[in-house]
C-alpha cells in the first residue's frame, strides 16, 4: 500500500522540510497553491500530504498519515501518552525553537520560576489567580506543576500571545521564542529558567500502519536509512592519495603515525597498478575525516610523500545497520513475535 507522508504547510517548516528530504534523496515535488498532495521521487509507492502543523499529530495518530515531519512542540502537546504514534528520528537538524515563559518587564523582582511561584501564592492570598496565556496548555501546565507552581489558570488564545499581558486577559505567557525580538517589542522578558521545551523538527509515525504493511515497512526502512546516512555524513570528507612505500604494511605504519590521516575508522590501503597491469611501488590510501581535520590530514599526507590528493564531501555514511529502523521494529513488533 502507499506510504503517506505528512508535510507541514506552515512557512517556517515547509521549505526546510522539503529541502532536507531532498538532500537525503527523498524528493517531494513542489505543490501548487491548491494541491494537498504531491508525488515523492526516490521512494516507491509513496505520496506527500500537505497538512497544517497543528493537524499533523492527529492525522498520524488516526492513521490517515503513516509518517510525518512535525515540530516536537506540536507533537508532545497534541499526542496523548499511550498512543500508537512514535518518534522515529528525534532531531532532523532544523526547526529549532524554544517554548518559553515570559513575564512583563515591569516585574523587576520576577526573574525565575521560583519568583513566579512565590508571586502566585501572594496573588492567591489576595483573592487573585495567576493567568498564563498559551497555545500549549498541556506542556505548560506540566512544566509549572513540576517546578512547584500550583496556583494558576491557563488561558487559551488563538491570537498573538505577546499582546495578552498588555490587553489584560493574562499575566504571563508561554510561547514559542526564536529571537526574542517580538517579546522585547511587547515589553516582555523570559525567565532565566523558564524554558518549557527545546523544540526542533522530528520524524514521527503510526507504528501499526507502518509495521502491518510490508510495502510501507520497506519504504520506511529506505527513508530512515537515507536520513541517517545523510546525517552521519554531515561534514565528513573522503580523502584519497597515492603514497610510495616498500610494502603495504610500511604505508599503513606511516599513515597510523598521524591520527588525522588515520581518519574515523582507519585507512584503506591498496596497491596501485600500471596501465599494463604491473604492480608499482605506489599505494592508494583512502581515509574518512571530519571537516575540522581535513587540512591537517592533507598536510600530514604530504609529509609522508603523498601525491594526487583528492577530497570529496560524503553524501551518505551508512553504518552496519540502521539504529532508527531497529528501534522501530523493537517498539512496533507485537509482543512475542
Amino acid at each position: 500500500m502507499t506510504l503517506r507522508i505528512a508535510i507541514p504547510t506552515n512557512s517556517e517548516l515547509l521549505d526546510d522540510t522539503v529541502e532536507f528530504l531532498a538532500a537525503c534523496g527523498v524528493r517531494v515535488s513542489r505543490r501548487s497553491s491548491r494541491s494537498l498532495s504531491a508525488p515523492i521521487g526516490g521512494i516507491p509507492d509513496s505520496v506527500a500530504l500537505f497538512q497544517r502543523s497543528a493537524d499533523i499529530p492527529l492525522k498520524v495518530e488516526e492513521g490517515t498519515a503513516d509518517l510525518a515531519v512535525v515540530g516536537l512542540d506540536r507533537y508532545l502537546e497534541s499526542t496523548p501518552d499511550g498512543t500508537g504514534t512514535i518518534v522515529l528520528n528525534d532531531d532532523l537538524g532544523f526547526g529549532q525553537c524554544r517554548l518559553m515563559l515570559a513575564v512583563p518587564e515591569a516585574w523587576v523582582d520576577v526573574d525565575s520560576v521560583y519568583d513566579l511561584a512565590d508571586l502566585s501564592v501572594t496573588m492567591r492570598e489576595q483573592g487573585q489567580e495567576l493567568r498564563v496565556a498559551t497555545k500549549y496548555p498541556r506542556l505548560t501546565a506540566r512544566f509549572l506543576y513540576e517546578h512547584g507552581l500550583n496556583y494558576f489558570s491557563v488561558v487559551g488564545s488563538a491570537g498573538a500571545m505577546e499582546a495578552a499581558p498588555l490587553m489584560g486577559y493574562a499575566d504571563v505567557i508561554a510561547d514559542i521564542v526564536e529571537t526574542g525580538t517580538t517579546l522585547r517589542e511587547n515589553r516582555l522578558k523570559t525567565l532565566v529558567d523558564g524554558s518549557v521545551l527545546e523544540s526542533r523538527a522530528v520524524l514521527v509515525g503510526n507504528a501499526r500502519s507502518l509495521y502491518d504493511d510490508e510495502s510501507r515497512r520497506g519504504a520506511l526502512r529506505m527513508i530512515l536509512e537515507l536520513i541517517e546516512g545523510h546525517q552521519n555524513a554531515n561534514g565528513v570528507y573522503s580523502v584519497t592519495a597515492n603514497v610510495q612505500g616498500e610494502t603495504e604494511e610500511a604505508v599503513v605504519s606511516a599513515v597510523l603515525q598521524h591520527p588525522e590521516i588515520a581518519g574515523l575508522q582507519g585507512p584503506t590501503v591498496a596497491r596501485v597498478f600500471s596501465k599494463d597491469g604491473q604492480p608499482t611501488a605506489w599505494y592508494a590510501v583512502t581515509v574518512v575525516v571530519q571537516r575540522s581535520e581535513l587540512m591537517k590530514a592533507v598536510g600530514d599526507l604530504r609529509g609522508i610523500g603523498a601525491s594526487g590528493i583528492t577530497a570529496s564531501l560524503a553524501a551518505y555514511v551508512f553504518r552496519e545497520n540502521s539504529p532508527s529502523y531497529q528501534a522501530f521494529m523493537k517498539v512496533a513488533a507485537p509482543a512475542g513475535s
